[in-house]
């Protein structure tokens, strides 16, 4: 038998309300930096809900809002949630599936973002708490950097933050099921570009070409066996070959081909080896081959650090509202990546996840979020607003 949650009064009854916004929002996805709909609606409700300050615009479509408790006090708790959705067709059939073409929230931040509001609702009409709720409404966390605008255009020097926390569902099927891992939680990742400028040719003469596909094929070879070769066996790396563009035609061999990936890590020793041996395996090729081939190697999300104090009073207070026995303290690490470890390497904090009753993949186009998680995920997060700023 499922156990009841302890879900904040103020929040179970605008439970209806929080569903009907998820569902919105999720019949609405928009892209990151595109989240103009999402960013009014989220403005709307944080006006009703009545926050003392409301700031936009910060990273093209991110919002802070602070909300002052019922003591003044000179620390601030942050917390953040993810707005942005995935360009993904949606195949879940739901009666409130994506509306938008090639756009779906398949990751659940139409969730996040609710649960936000949530903890909104109830910190704006309770402020038990002493010191800043700042409330932070990211955009374009899916690999563009949304984090890491909002830190350049100030966010922490215009809104302090003395430890900061985020969010994210799990679709493990484990209702209420909370985990959180210390220290380094979630792999840093690197975005990449290989470029192969070779040499064209009819397809019935080869020999007068410079094939780029063979040195494509002979590129993820030699990219495969870094992993198995020259890191450590007991560092973690995963580095994954997902695009390969070329030609247009059967019967012409191309003049490019371009093949693009990720590099999964946790220790930046290890991935500044990874990256030299891609770089070196590039300069071989050019010199077998007699053709340009041209590595671009993007970091885009750091690896993710969760403070160990931290993640245990993030825990005491998930664990008032979920039940000790829906407490993982222990969590394995994630080869995922996420920005909000830009955030984390400004202002210690920590990062959670949340199970649900959904079991289809995070990114696939059929994954659903169970609406039922939502109040309790903004109980989580108010609670841990209150225990973190307590009254005297």
């Amino acid at each position: 038998m499922e156990q009841k949650m302890a879900i904040l009064p103020t929040i179970e009854n605008i439970s209806d309300d929080l569903n009907l916004i998820f569902k919105d929002l999720h019949m609405h996805p928009e892209l990151g930096f595109q989240e103009f709909r999402t960013s009014k609606i989220v403005k709307e409700k944080l006006r009703q809900y009545g926050v003392d300050e409301l700031h936009t615009e910060i990273g093209k479509t991110g919002i802070v809002a602070i909300i002052n408790g019922n003591q003044e006090g000179q620390k601030q708790v942050g917390v953040r949630a993810d707005m942005d959705a995935l360009p993904i067709e949606e195949t879940t059939n739901l009666n409130y599936a994506s509306k938008m073409p090639g756009k779906m929230h398949a990751c659940g931040h139409d969730g996040h973002t609710t649960m936000l509001l949530g903890a909104a609702k109830h910190l704006c009409e309770t402020r038990n708490f002493k010191g800043k709720a700042v409330l932070i409404f990211q955009p374009a966390e899916e690999g563009l950097g949304g984090a890491r605008l909002m830190l350049e255009e100030g966010l922490f020097e215009r809104f302090p933050c003395s430890e900061i926390y985020g969010i994210h569902n799990s679709p493990n099927g484990k209702h209420g099921e909370i985990a959180i891992c210390k220290g380094k939680a979630m792999a840093g990742a690197s975005f990449f570009d290989i470029k192969i400028n070779a040499k064209g040719s009819h397809a019935a003469m080869p020999h007068q070409s410079i094939d780029p596909i063979i040195i494509c094929s002979n590129l993820i070879d030699q990219m495969q066996a870094i992993v198995s070769r020259n890191t450590p066996p007991l560092e973690s790396v995963v580095l994954s070959i997902t695009q390969i563009h070329s030609g247009s035609a059967y019967n012409v061999i191309p003049e490019v081909a371009t093949l693009c990936g990720t590099i999964r890590y946790f220790s930046e020793e290890v991935y500044a080896l990874v990256e030299e041996r891609v770089k070196a395996i590039c300069r071989g090729l050019e010199a077998t081959y007699n053709v340009e081939v041209t590595p671009d190697l993007r970091n885009t999300f750091d690896v993710l650090h969760n403070d160990n104090e931290l993640s245990d009073c993030y825990m005491d207070a998930a664990e008032e509202i979920v039940g000790k026995e829906n407490i993982i303290r222990t969590a394995r690490p994630a080869t995922g990546s996420e920005d909000f470890a830009d955030m984390l390497k400004h202002v210690k904090g920590a990062y959670c996840r949340i199970g649900h009753s959904g079991t289809q993949p995070l990114h696939s186009p059929k994954f659903t979020l169970d609406p039922d998680i939502i109040p309790v995920g903004a109980s989580v997060l108010a609670r841990l607003v209150e225990k973190q700023l307590p009254t005297n």
